[in-house]
């Protein structure tokens, strides 16, 4: 028997065991929701007034910081603005002005001052997916964090999102969020 055939088999073993706690990581696909309703039109849900509330969680699950949102949101043709006033639980407040665009086949992208480069989306039956890098205000100093944004519409009125936050690809924490439709 060759002598490399145990080595040969521990690396073999290895790998199978690395390829599959890699697809345990994986996240879902916004093709799994295809088939939820109701149906997201994201141009029609983000089109007026909207209330949002939310909290930040670390990555041991407590509370952070708490806010709400008011967004105004319109749309001409293909192109949305989603103006968003935060209020947080500490006092502070936010603005950030995202810039959608509708590219077609349930496919959007998204800038916004904040975000560094586009966002990109894309919706399926109830879901919304949609990933981007946000430069976050930090102890005085900014840092990027990527998002995993998820949003799911539960009637016509009320969507739900959750978004993991990311650096490095450590998980730092996740924002919930409930958005209310005026």
């Amino acid at each position: 028997m060759n002598k490399r055939s145990p080595r040969r088999f521990l690396l073999v073993g290895l790998a199978a065991v690395s390829i599959g706690l890699l697809a345990g990581c994986s996240t879902p696909k916004v093709e799994q929701y295809a088939q939820e309703k109701p149906v997201l039109d994201l141009t029609q849900y983000f089109n007026g007034r909207l209330d949002a509330y939310g909290i930040f969680t670390d990555r041991s699950g407590a509370v952070v910081k708490r806010f709400t949102v008011v967004m105004d949101c319109q749309w001409s043709g293909n192109e949305g603005t989603l103006d968003e006033d935060f209020t947080y639980s500490d006092g502070s407040k936010q603005r950030r002005v995202w810039r959608l665009t509708r590219l077609g086949d349930g496919r959007f992208t998204g800038r916004a001052d904040d975000v560094e480069g586009v966002a990109q989306g894309e919706v399926r039956g109830n879901a919304f997916h949609w990933t981007y890098t946000l430069n976050l205000p930090v102890d005085g100093r900014v840092v990027a964090v990527q998002f995993d944004d998820w949003m799911y519409l539960m009637n016509d009125k009320v969507m739900l999102n959750k978004a993991s936050m990311r650096k490095w690809g450590i998980e730092l924490g996740e924002v919930t969020l409930s958005f209310v439709k005026r």
